[in-house]
C-alpha cells in the first residue's frame, strides 16, 4: 500500500514531456536549466562522473525499490511540521509502512508515528522548533550544511529548483527546494531516481543531521535512520566532509542571503 495520493505535496506537471527511462521525470539531458546541486569537482572525478554533470543526467541508471518511496513518503509528512492534519493523517501513513515495510526501516518509523499520536501537540510543536528552527546542527535545509548563509548556497538553491521544473513539479510559494521534506516528497512521488540523486548529492549534511538528532535523542532520529537506511555507506569523501562537519558545523558567513534559520515557525508558524 502507498501512502494515500491526497496526502502527497506535489503532482508531476502532465504537460511535462516524459523521459521513458524513469517515467515522469522529464526534460532533455542535455539541457543547460536542468540543476546542478552541489557536488564537489574532486569528488565527481573520482566516481567517474563528468564534473558539471547536471542531477538528471547522473540520476540515469539510478532504481529506487518501491519500498524506498513509502520510507521517502512517510518521511516526508512526519519531518514535517507538526500539525492537527498531521495527526488526522497518521493513520493513513501508519498503515502504509505496515504494508509497505519491514525490519529497521518500519520500526523506526512507526516509532515516530507512535510518538506523535501519543504525546499532546503543543508539546510536539515546541520540540520541533527547538530541535530544527534553532540549531544549526538540525537544519532541515541540506544546502546549508554544504554552503551555510553564503552566495554559493543561493545558487545551488537555484539549481535544485530548476531539476524539480524539468521534472514537472512545482514548488509552493513556501516551500525551498533543498528542504528534506520537500526533496522527500519529490523522491516519493514525481522522480524517485533524481530525489535519490539529489539525497546523495546532499549525503553528508544528511549523516550530520541523523548524528546530530541522535545525539539529542530526538525521536526525530528515527526518520533520519530509516532514510538513511536506504542509501549506500558513507565511504571516502563523503566521510572525510562529514567528519569536517562534526568539527566545525556548517559554513557561518553570512553573505549574499540574509540571515538564515532552519525554518519559522518560531516567529510566524510558516516555514520558508
Amino acid at each position: 500500500m502507498k501512502i494515500s495520493l491526497p496526502l502527497l505535496r506535489r503532482r508531476p506537471d502532465p504537460s511535462s514531456t516524459p523521459r521513458p527511462s524513469y517515467g515522469s521525470a522529464g526534460g532533455d539531458l542535455r539541457d543547460p536549466e536542468a540543476g546542478t546541486p552541489w557536488t564537489p569537482p574532486d569528488a565527481a572525478v573520482r566516481q567517474g562522473i563528468p564534473v558539471g554533470a547536471t542531477v538528471i543526467e547522473r540520476s540515469v541508471d539510478v532504481r529506487v525499490p518501491e519500498s524506498d518511496r513509502v520510507v521517502y513518503q512517510a518521511a516526508s509528512l512526519l519531518l514535517d511540521y507538526p500539525d492537527e492534519q498531521l495527526l488526522a493523517d497518521l493513520p493513513v501513513i501508519r498503515a502504509a509502512i505496515e504494508e509497505g515495510l519491514s525490519g529497521h526501516e518500519a520500526r523506526h518509523l512507526l516509532a515516530l508515528v507512535d510518538h506523535l499520536e501519543s504525546v499532546p501537540l503543543a508539546e510536539t510543536q515546541r520540540h520541533y522548533v527547538e530541535t530544527f528552527d534553532l540549531r544549526r546542527r538540525c537544519c532541515l535545509h541540506l544546502t546549508y550544511y554544504a554552503y551555510g548563509d553564503t552566495r554559493r548556497r543561493g545558487m545551488a538553491l537555484l539549481d535544485i529548483k530548476q531539476t524539480y521544473q524539468r521534472c514537472g513539479a512545482t514548488l509552493r510559494e513556501d516551500e525551498l527546494p533543498d528542504h528534506l521534506c520537500v526533496i522527500l516528497d519529490f523522491a516519493a512521488s514525481v522522480s524517485p531516481a533524481v530525489g535519490r540523486t539529489l539525497l546523495l548529492d546532499h549525503r553528508p549534511g544528511l549523516e550530520l543531521l541523523r548524528i546530530s538528532l541522535t545525539e539529542r535523542e530526538s525521536v526525530y532520529r528515527h526518520a533520519l535512520e530509516a532514510v538513511s537506511r536506504t542509501l549506500p555507506t558513507l565511504v571516502g569523501h563523503d566521510r572525510d566532509t562529514v567528519r569536517s562537519l562534526i568539527a566545525s558545523g556548517p559554513p557561518d558567513e553570512q553573505v549574499g542571503m540574509e540571515a538564515y534559520v532552519s525554518g519559522s515557525h518560531a516567529t510566524t508558524g510558516v516555514r520558508v
